[in-house]
């Protein structure tokens, strides 16, 4: 697949440069054309400040440190992510990234009706009539399943899924390149959640757009994400396809993620919850970060931290026990 987004040794810190506060160290990731990449860890891993820097929406006091991001749209020229200015990055907004906030629900102008966001965004980002902009907002909500008679509703008059599919058509009504979700379903009830996701799912599929997909909750994106990616205490522990990483994750924070959520099918186990807390990033432990948590910590942990080494063609992994680690889950220790 052809490379759309590509971070290499992203790095930001809150707080001033006297008492730095690290809350994404050295991350690199890779995002091909048509895929879907899910983020997943715990609250306060990095996953959202990662995002936020990637698309130049961090405030203060959050800098980036160091780092390079580079998006390759299907037209135009490559675009430097973390140095174009003001008029390049309104350009690339909309029309080639997109992003459904964690507040989805509440992303839209309360007091203003749906089809006047829409058209008005449209009408900001592409020369055309006003007729026109309506017609592409009302095939754009019939797409997520929403009659094209609601774009004269007020967001109130509509259900919670209702503005939650709103908001994701509204996203793509300028057919970007990359839509980045920053846990969009947290708001619904299950049921919705999945009618929702299938719908992502779909539209991705027709419209063949890629997507970043940030939650807490590793079952779901073993469902719908091509590969996962494993943040905690600001970086990256494991990354690979989705399906290897359940059926052998090799760091213990994965497989402590993937234990945490019962089978929706099959006999019933015992659930291995992780113990303690996530880092304090003021006052991080030696070593693995995880290194505290870990049930199969040793002393050597606490000396480095781990780097984030290739194993196999597709895997990536920080740990050093990552080739034991299978040997003490089939030994039952684990």
């Amino acid at each position: 697949m052809t490379l759309l987004l590509d971070v290499k040794n992203l790095s930001v810190d809150y707080g001033s440069e006297a008492e730095p506060l690290p809350a994404v160290s050295e991350v690199s990731l890779e995002l091909r054309r048509g895929e879907i990449l899910g983020i997943a860890g715990e609250s306060g891993s990095g996953k959202t400040t990662l995002i936020n820097a990637l698309l130049r929406l961090l405030r203060p006091p959050a800098v980036v440190r160091s780092g390079s991001a580079t998006l390759h749209p299907r037209s135009g020229e490559a675009v430097d992510l973390l140095h174009a200015d003001a008029r390049e990055l309104r350009r690339t907004r909309w029309e080639h990234t997109a992003v459904v906030f964690q507040s989805a629900m509440n992303a839209l102008n309360p007091v203003s009706r749906l089809g006047a966001q829409f058209t008005d965004t449209l009408r900001a980002h592409r020369r055309i009539p006003k007729s026109q902009a309506r017609e592409r907002a009302a095939h754009m909500l019939d797409l997520v399943g929403i009659p094209a008679a609601r774009l004269d509703s007020f967001p109130h008059e509509l259900s919670g899924g209702m503005r939650q599919r709103a908001t994701i058509a509204l996203a793509l009504v300028c057919d970007p390149d990359l839509l980045v979700m920053d846990e969009p379903t947290t708001a619904v009830d299950v049921v919705m959640q999945r009618q929702i996701l299938r719908q992502v799912i779909r539209l991705q599929r027709e419209l063949g757009f890629s997507v970043v997909f940030i939650t807490h909750d590793l079952s779901l994106l073993l469902e719908i994400a091509d590969r996962i990616a494993v943040m905690y205490g600001g970086r990256i522990v494991e990354s690979g396809p989705a399906g290897d990483l359940y059926r052998d994750p090799k760091h213990p924070y994965t497989r402590g993620l993937r234990d945490s959520f019962p089978p929706l099918r099959g006999p019933m186990r015992r659930l291995n919850g992780i113990p303690g807390n996530p880092p304090d990033l003021r006052s991080l432990p030696p070593g693995c970060p995880f290194q505290p948590r870990c049930p199969h910590a040793t002393p050597e942990c606490a000396a480095s931290v781990p780097a984030l080494t290739g194993h196999g063609t597709e895997r990536a992994v920080a740990c050093i026990h990552a080739d034991d680690l299978p040997a003490l889950i089939n030994g039952g220790r684990a």
